[in-house]
């Protein structure tokens, strides 16, 4: 039977990769890098003129969003005040009808009281007569 793993196997680190030979001199090579460097200036120059508009344009922006913050403020400190004030009013409409209430409890204890005081006088007239 064959071992279920080869003893060997292939290496998956690359090759060690030989230096290429110099086929180009470096009179040659310096107008392509020149040329390589020009075309990034180019895209460099492109991407920093779509910046600065981005830019321009946040600014712009930046103020809408602060002046609507300051709408948006005022709209909440009045409807603050609007809400305050109807709360205010159901208190003081609690208020008022809890003063009614004990209003009439205490004219509730008044009659109980003067029941109670008729009750009393009829009593003491039933035995003296």
């Amino acid at each position: 039977m064959p071992p279920l793993y080869p003893l060997s196997r292939p290496s998956i680190a690359p090759a060690a990769a030989a230096a290429p030979p110099p086929t180009t001199t470096t009179a040659s090579l310096k107008p392509r890098q020149l040329s390589h460097l020009h075309a990034q200036l180019a895209t460099l120059q492109a991407n920093l003129a779509d910046m600065e508009n981005l830019v321009r344009m946040t600014g712009v922006q930046a103020e809408f969003v602060r002046s609507l913050g300051g709408w948006s403020a005022g709209l909440f400190m009045a409807a603050s005040k609007v809400l305050g004030e109807e709360q205010e009013i159901e208190r003081e409409k609690e208020r008022e009808r809890e003063r009614e209430r004990e209003r009439e409890r205490e004219r509730e204890r008044e009659r109980e009281k003067v029941g109670e005081m008729g009750e009393g006088e009829d009593e003491d007239e039933g035995t003296t007569a």
